[in-house]
């Protein structure tokens, strides 16, 4: 665990082009003590990175029309030590793999609150600590959930290429989609 001398806090980078959701987050992590830097895109991230050198970046997947993954590749360049967190709300484990290959230490999928990115900062592999405790494992109808709405945006919401990418008659996966997400 990453830590300051007890007068000093620290301090948190939040990227998300949602304001609303940047906000909050960062109201939270300041009522929990963070110093709170908000960018609501790539330009905005890495000038805020250089000039306060923060202790933990908050990375949305999507930043407007913006990769987050690209935003991770170049803050870990520009600090080897920082803690990056990659948040998205269309997580898989595809891109899971990807944010943490491209730099990202920890990756968590929206909805998502201060705790628990305050619970992943503190999370250290080194101590031995399971990043992923099984109560965070999303069940196996969340995967296929989260699977198929990554399909369906690959295929530009159109759902009768996504059945033929999916294998499934589209009347099948119109089914699927007018459930509710499976929960965690």
């Amino acid at each position: 665990m990453r830590s300051k001398p007890e007068h000093e806090e620290l301090s948190a980078l939040v990227a998300d082009d949602d304001d609303l959701f940047r906000s909050r987050l960062g109201r939270a992590l300041e009522s929990r003590g963070w110093e709170v830097f908000l960018a609501a895109n790539t330009a905005q991230t890495l000038a805020a990175a250089e000039e306060h050198a923060p202790d933990l970046a908050i990375v949305d997947l999507r930043l407007g029309d913006e990769n987050g993954l690209d935003v991770v590749r170049r803050l870990r360049a520009l600090d080897p030590t920082l803690f990056i967190l990659m948040l998205t709300g269309w997580g898989s484990i595809a891109t899971a793999l990807e944010a943490v290959r491209g730099g990202a230490d920890h990756y968590l999928s929206k909805p998502v609150d201060a705790d628990q990115i305050i619970a992943a900062f503190n999370t250290s592999p080194a101590s031995g600590a399971n990043s992923y405790p099984p109560s965070s494992v999303p069940s196996l109808a969340r995967v296929e959930w989260e699977h198929i709405q990554r399909v369906i945006t690959d295929c530009g919401g159109n759902i009768s290429q996504a059945a033929r990418a999916l294998g499934i008659h589209r009347r099948s996966l119109q089914r699927k989609l007018s459930k509710y997400p499976p929960a965690r």
